[in-house]
């Protein structure tokens, strides 16, 4: 029975067998044919490769339709074919190493690579391109029209690799890494390492060294991320991945690879015909990557920017002139070595870039002339000053401030995320006492920035600054409160646009570089939009910023009130130094015009004793009346929503009848003082001894003087420029303050908290000393100071201070004093560290 049940199963399946039979020979059949159909319908034949090799064709101009630069087929000898045999070995080793190691050992494709776009496939993700071999790039590049080139699927991947494969039985491994050599674009409408060494080093590729090729060979993957005319570190940090790619693939020797990183080099082009040529790469890079590739690659392109070329040969004059006259200055004065310049100027309600300044001569060979210091990330000094007293504005915060907030400006110490102390000075090294706002942003005061950065806090200066459109505002370990007065790094297009927001009442700016872009027949097939940006700022708050950077009286303390910053018309401006003099800047604007303008070299080294006002100011100052010559003058508009009062000029508080000084204010509702003046004091003084009157003073010998009633942090301040203080004529009568001391009232003033000093081996130990200051209410007295629980000596009479020989190691000090009700007190305790010599 089992047996014939089997034989009735075989015979019933024989149709079925047959069937399957038929698909065994069928189905490989038809998956050929859907599989040829799929992959290599319209597959572009190896003869059409010649006709790839050449650049696509444009005309780019100015927003009134002169040349700027036209890019033509063969560049006129630019994209110039060089044998594989005249191309450094570096060079070969550099690009071999980066894009494809086994180039000489494969078949032209990466099967690692195309099982793993199968599986991205299959699991319905996007097959992102990398890991190419260089064949498969060739192919990709010169073989595929534009449209498929962008394609990001597993077809474009493997027709790609079929077209590699292909290539590779045609051609010789040196013919197709001579070909990518020769095609491949590098950016800097640079297309072939030949040119590419031209565009970036201003010499031929054979005269490259290997520093040189490690660069260029790092650019194809993303010229615009690591282009060295624009962000120098990202090239440098690209180079380093080249070379160690080069030393673990056995081509050279760690030594050389250390070696190579270490070299300086120079950025410069050949001498070409093209004007604005920092601004042509810029706007190349940009429709490169906005334009669909059937249409940037397609040829004919018109493309109209918004340059206004009179006004950019303007700037290249103004910057050549005045760079010169810093670099021979008068007789017996040092060169100032200042060799770069840049200078954007923008329209602050469109958005659109009138001039782009990326160097005085792109072509400089000597000062790196070729690098774009308009983009390139430079530390901004104290440019960002107006945007940290913008924050502290704002009406929305629980304690909005206004010009007439008071801040100290006395030596201070602030304690940084990381737990070290940051002390900062000012930039004539001088205190300033008690300020207002106005001044303190108008003259750029150091210490009240800082004081204001702690008080809106890191990230809302950040996240305001990155609102605007400062792309390098990240939040990192570097970044402290140094922010304040230039930590960090800015790009001058950036920081311009953001500038062009306190311009034009608040709306974040995109800076626009292209009108239009029309085919050859004319037709518009792109125009850029000017979309409103977000309303980042209350537009009140950008008036009172304006208000203060224009007012030439609140600057005068800083500037004088005959500075460079003064261009004949309703301006306002903002300097920027940084201390080593590497950078410096002037910020400016009217209501229809945004300048920045930033003076250094482009090679980080320090200039000698340049400022923003002696350096960048002279360029800002003349551009602006040069290009503003023939137009209308205009004020910046008040908005609604501001009061006007009358403050104390002192304390920024109301005025009381003791003040002497007044001063009216513009403040946005919400942030205006409610309180009297308590700085100025009237007392009766006996004019013979200069003491208190009493009842037994004669009338004839009772004057009334105004004396200063300062907080403690700024009585110390008062004392060395000479300013009466309230405590002091209390102190000097024998009278008690008419509020008690409280414990902790006693406080160390120096040195500050966390500081840490250093011997030196320069100086006699005796010589290196600090001073120990202590301040309080007055009616203290037999203050003793305290370092690691020993006395080290008493001072009964302000000021209460004394010398200290350094002592290598971590101290504690404290001061105590028997306070005006007789009991001891104690003030805090301060840590500080004394470091060994070098």
């Amino acid at each position: 029975m089992r047996s014939h049940r089997f034989r009735f199963a075989r015979i019933g399946s024989l149709p079925q067998l047959r069937l399957i039979l038929a698909l065994i020979f069928v189905l490989p059949i038809m998956a050929a044919i859907v599989l040829r159909s799929w992959l290599f319908t319209d597959l572009p034949e190896l003869d059409s490769l010649e006709d790839s090799l050449h650049t696509p064709s444009m005309r780019i101009t100015d927003r009134h339709g002169r040349l700027l630069y036209e890019v033509i087929g063969e560049e006129a000898g630019r994209h110039s074919v060089v044998p594989l045999e005249d191309i450094p070995q570096s060079c070969r080793d550099a690009t071999i190493a980066t894009e494809d190691a086994n180039f000489y050992r494969n078949p032209g494709v990466d099967g690692v690579a195309i099982l793993r776009a199968v599986w991205i496939n299959l699991r319905g993700g996007e097959v992102i391109s990398g890991g190419s071999t260089i064949t498969q790039q060739v192919a990709r590049n010169h073989l595929l029209d534009p449209q498929e080139r962008a394609e990001r699927t597993l077809t474009r991947k493997l027709r790609e690799s079929i077209l590699a494969f292909r290539l590779s039985r045609a051609m010789s491994k040196d013919e197709i890494l001579a070909l990518y050599l020769n095609q491949t674009y590098y950016g800097n409408l640079a297309y072939g390492m030949d040119a590419a060494a031209r565009a970036y080093f201003a010499k031929p590729l054979a005269q490259l060294a290997l520093s040189e090729c490690a660069l260029l060979a790092g650019l194809p993957q993303a010229p615009s991320l690591y282009d060295p005319l624009t962000d120098p570190a990202a090239a440098y940090t690209r180079q380093a991945v080249v070379l160690a790619l080069m030393a673990d693939n056995g081509m050279i020797s760690q030594e050389q690879a250390d070696s190579a990183a270490r070299d300086e080099l120079r950025f410069a082009a050949e001498r070409y015909a093209i004007e604005a040529p920092h601004f042509v790469g810029a706007v190349y890079d940009q429709m490169q990557a906005t334009l669909p590739p059937e249409v940037f690659y397609g040829g004919g392109l018109r493309i109209r920017t918004t340059l206004d070329l009179d006004w950019q040969n303007e700037a290249q004059t103004i910057a050549a002139h005045h760079l010169a006259l810093l670099n021979r200055p008068e007789l017996g004065s040092p060169p100032s070595n200042a060799h770069g310049a840049a200078i954007v100027a923008m329209d602050p309600h469109t958005g659109q870039v009138l001039t782009m300044l990326g160097s005085p001569d792109f072509f400089d060979v000597q000062h790196s002339g070729a690098v774009n210091m308009a983009l390139a990330p430079r530390q901004p000094g104290s440019t960002l000053k107006p945007f940290t007293y913008a924050a502290a504005f704002d009406p929305a915060r629980p304690r909005p401030w206004s010009p007439a907030t008071m801040l100290l400006d006395v030596r201070r110490s602030f304690v940084t995320e990381k737990g070290y102390a940051y002390t900062p000075v000012n930039y004539d090294r001088r205190e300033h006492g008690p300020v207002l706002v106005r001044e303190a942003l108008a003259s750029s005061y150091n210490i009240p920035a800082v004081i204001a950065l702690e008080h809106i806090g890191i990230d809302a200066l950040l996240s305001l600054l990155q609102d605007l459109g400062i792309s390098t505002a990240q939040h990192s370990d570097d970044i402290d409160l140094s922010l304040a007065l230039g930590g960090g790094e800015v790009r001058l297009l950036e920081l311009t646009a953001a500038y062009g927001a306190l311009a034009n009442g608040g709306q974040a700016l995109q800076p626009i570089l292209v009108l239009d872009v029309r085919s050859t027949d004319g037709e518009v097939i792109w125009r850029s939009s000017s979309p409103q940006g977000d309303q980042v700022l209350d537009e009140r708050v950008t008036w009172l910023v304006s208000d203060i950077l224009g007012d030439n009286y609140a600057r005068a303390p800083g500037f004088t009130t005959h500075s460079i910053l003064q261009i004949g018309r309703p301006a306002a401006a903002k300097t920027g130094t940084t201390t080593d003099f590497r950078d410096n800047w002037t910020m400016g604007y009217t209501p229809n015009l945004v300048v920045g303008v930033w003076v250094g070299n482009p090679d980080n080294s320090s200039m000698e004793g340049i400022s923003g006002v002696s350096g960048a100011g002279p360029i800002w100052h003349e551009f602006m009346r040069a290009v503003l010559r023939d137009q209308p003058e205009l004020d910046f508009e008040r908005p609604a929503g501001l009061v006007q009062i009358e403050v104390c000029s002192l304390s920024g508080l109301l005025p009381s009848d003791a003040c002497p000084y007044t001063q009216l204010e513009w403040v946005i509702p919400g942030s205006e003082p409610t309180d009297l003046d308590t700085f100025y004091q009237t007392v009766l003084l006996d004019s013979r001894s200069g003491l208190l009157a009493n009842a037994d003073t004669p009338r004839e010998f009772q004057v009334d003087q105004t004396v200063l009633n300062l907080p403690p942090q700024a009585q110390a301040w008062a004392r060395r420029e000479g300013l009466p203080l309230y405590v002091d004529v209390l102190a000097a009568s024998g009278i008690d303050p008419a509020n008690p001391v409280e414990p902790g009232d006693l406080t160390i003033i120096n040195p500050d908290p966390q500081t840490i000093f250093r011997l030196t081996d320069e100086q006699p130990l005796a010589a290196q000393r600090i001073r120990l200051m202590a301040v309080g209410p007055a009616g203290l007295r037999d203050v003793r100071f305290y370092l690691d629980g020993n006395l080290l000596g008493q001072v009964d009479t302000p000021p209460f201070e004394m010398w200290w020989p350094l002592v290598e190691g971590d101290h504690r000090l404290y001061a105590s004093a028997i306070d005006a009700e007789g009991e001891r007190v104690r003030s805090a305790v301060v840590t500080f560290r004394v470091n060994p010599a070098e």
